[in-house]
């Protein structure tokens, strides 16, 4: 199998699109792409020398995602990684690019999904969270789970500081299952998925 051509999608600060960037997986970043235009992550890509480009959302969801396909096709990926990417993919992307959107989310699903997920673990008082790395299908995350890790919950934590924690294990999660991805492969049968 060839190399992927990989598009990462990011709303924000760019913290993981930064992770990849810095790992082996930079030859193989074609674009970067996100809903705002002046994301940080963007100047991130921008400085790396990675073509990038933005999507703005629009009143029309259907138009919007149609929108995110073309970008998308234009880069020729196969592979999209969306790394706090804040929208909500639709049917259009997720049928163009079917188990081959991958997602990084800060908690360990099924439990804290959506845009809460490190409040609501701290306001649920659980001793464990940690992060989750899925194939993204038209739910809230609750794609196949490729792989989890676990981070505890220290007394006193605040929603930042344990974000802080979540976010350094999410980040080396997401080079490594990405890495494998490249390696082996990944296959998806139902609920399970697995590498080669």
């Amino acid at each position: 199998m060839p190399d992927p051509r990989i598009v990462v999608l990011a709303s924000g600060a760019g913290t993981l699109l930064q992770a990849l960037l810095d790992s082996e997986l930079r030859r193989l970043i074609v674009a970067v792409g996100s809903d705002q235009p002046e994301a940080p992550a963007l100047a991130r890509a921008r400085a790396a020398d990675v073509p990038t480009f933005v999507v703005p959302m629009t009143d029309d969801r259907e138009v919007w995602n149609r929108d995110v396909v073309k970008h998308l096709q234009t880069h020729e990926a196969n592979l999209v990684v969306t790394a706090g990417f804040m929208r909500i993919l639709g049917g259009p992307v997720i049928e163009a690019f079917e188990n081959r959107i991958i997602n990084s989310h800060p908690a360990l699903l099924p439990s804290f999904p959506g845009a809460h997920a490190v409040r609501d673990a701290v306001e649920s008082g659980v001793k464990v969270t940690g992060c989750t790395i899925h194939i993204v299908n038209e739910g809230v995350d609750t794609g196949p789970i490729v792989a989890q890790c676990p981070v505890a919950v220290e007394d006193g934590d605040t929603v930042e500081s344990l974000h802080e924690r979540i976010k350094e294990r999410e980040r080396a999660l997401l080079v490594d299952v990405l890495d494998r991805i490249v390696r082996e492969g990944v296959s998806v049968h139902g609920r399970t998925v697995e590498f080669g």
